[in-house]
């Protein structure tokens, strides 16, 4: 028997509550895995709401909550994941949240023999201190700290790092790759003659970016994947050592809307001025017979990373990719000259809720 809680049921939370719901009986069936959904957080009218139950949280449970005012209680941690951990000896908490403040609990919720299973980036790429801490907590403790998703959604990209080349012995030289579903898609459908500003809005008409567009051509988000990866291959890393090449023009990095303003179209206006310097850097690239690609890259052997937006030759695998895919070469010992290479969606709900429940089976069939 297994218990879980689930943290935030947005859109990646609510795809994750969906699929458990759904495979519950093949998991019985193929896995003779009993899980439970005893705890969720939801939110209604703006508030944060938790469900608690013992005999199970059905979908139908939650889309009631969703409108009933009478179900749910105020959302309270400490409590939800005391709960979890009482409702059997095999307690899993899914954060499937963004926030800092979640993830701040995960080294007390690991000593005290939690188990997490999270996509949230914030401790895998903030301090290092408090990741190495968060690390030996689930050591100490024999739980686990489960973060496939954090990087690449759905692909398995740090679980074929981990434990099909680390721990086999395989040495890993340099790690390259595309790891943003939206400036995948962005560099894959920028061409010369079209305006830069005219491609970030169709990324976001096309739901590729976050509300606000500079979330995404910052580059941050790149790099703190880029960290999680460093610290895998053993670099001790902290994001702010990390060089990222900025999307954002200087002039928009601290810009703000007009009142009533739509931030991400409005933004997109701003972005106009900027079209021709990007136009040069296109045209520049396609006259040496190269593209143009916003790369991450894990350097192991210069103990080093760095995000950058680089011309390539189009014959390059990290320019190999279609649409809003996600690409990840390793090179290794093992595997050159050429590369591993993991490719595929790197964005979207289901894909990442995938992504996450794969991770926690993994972590549940060892119990």
């Amino acid at each position: 028997h297994v218990s879980v809680g689930i943290i935030g049921t947005g859109v990646v939370g609510g795809d994750l509550f969906k699929q458990l719901d759904s495979t519950k009986a093949n998991l019985i069936k193929s896995n003779k895995l009993d899980v439970k959904i005893v705890a969720l957080t939801f939110k209604r009218d703006g508030q944060s709401y938790m469900l608690l139950s013992k005999d199970g949280i059905t979908l139908a449970d939650y889309q009631a909550a969703l409108k009933d005012k009478t179900k749910g209680e105020p959302s309270d941690l400490d409590k939800f994941s005391a709960f979890v951990k009482s409702a059997s000896g095999n307690p899993v908490l899914f954060d499937c949240t963004a926030s800092e403040p979640v993830s701040a609990k995960y080294e007390t919720w690991l000593r005290s023999g939690l188990n997490v299973v999270t996509p949230n980036k914030k401790v895998g790429s903030g301090p290092l201190d408090r990741y190495k801490k968060t690390k030996k907590a689930a050591a100490d403790a024999g739980t686990d700290w489960n973060y496939e998703a954090t990087v690449g959604a759905g692909l398995p990209i740090i679980n074929v790092l981990r434990n099909d080349l680390l721990d086999t012995g395989d040495k890993v030289r340099k790690i390259e790759g595309i790891f943003s579903g939206t400036l995948s898609y962005i560099f894959n459908t920028f061409k010369p003659g079209v305006p830069f500003s005219s491609v970030v809005a169709d990324a976001k008409a096309k739901g590729f970016t976050e509300p606000d567009p500079r979330d995404d051509l910052s580059g941050t988000d790149v790099a703190r994947k880029v960290v999680i990866l460093a610290r895998e291959c053993g670099l001790d890393l902290e994001l702010s050592q990390v060089p990222v090449d900025s999307l954002v023009p200087p002039a928009l990095q601290s810009w703000k809307p007009a009142p009533g303003e739509n931030v991400g179209d409005a933004f997109v206006e701003q972005m106009k001025a900027f079209d021709a310097e990007k136009a040069k850097l296109i045209q520049s690239a396609l006259d040496n017979g190269e593209v143009l690609r916003y790369v991450g890259v894990v350097d192991v052997e210069k103990k080093e990373a760095r995000v950058t937006l680089a011309r390539y030759p189009k014959t390059r695998t990290v320019c190999g990719g279609h649409g809003a895919d996600n690409i990840c070469a390793m090179s290794t010992a093992r595997y050159q000259p050429q590369p591993l290479v993991i490719q595929g969606p790197g964005a979207g709900a289901a894909v990442t809720a995938a992504g996450i429940y794969a991770d926690f089976l993994r972590l549940a069939r060892r119990f």
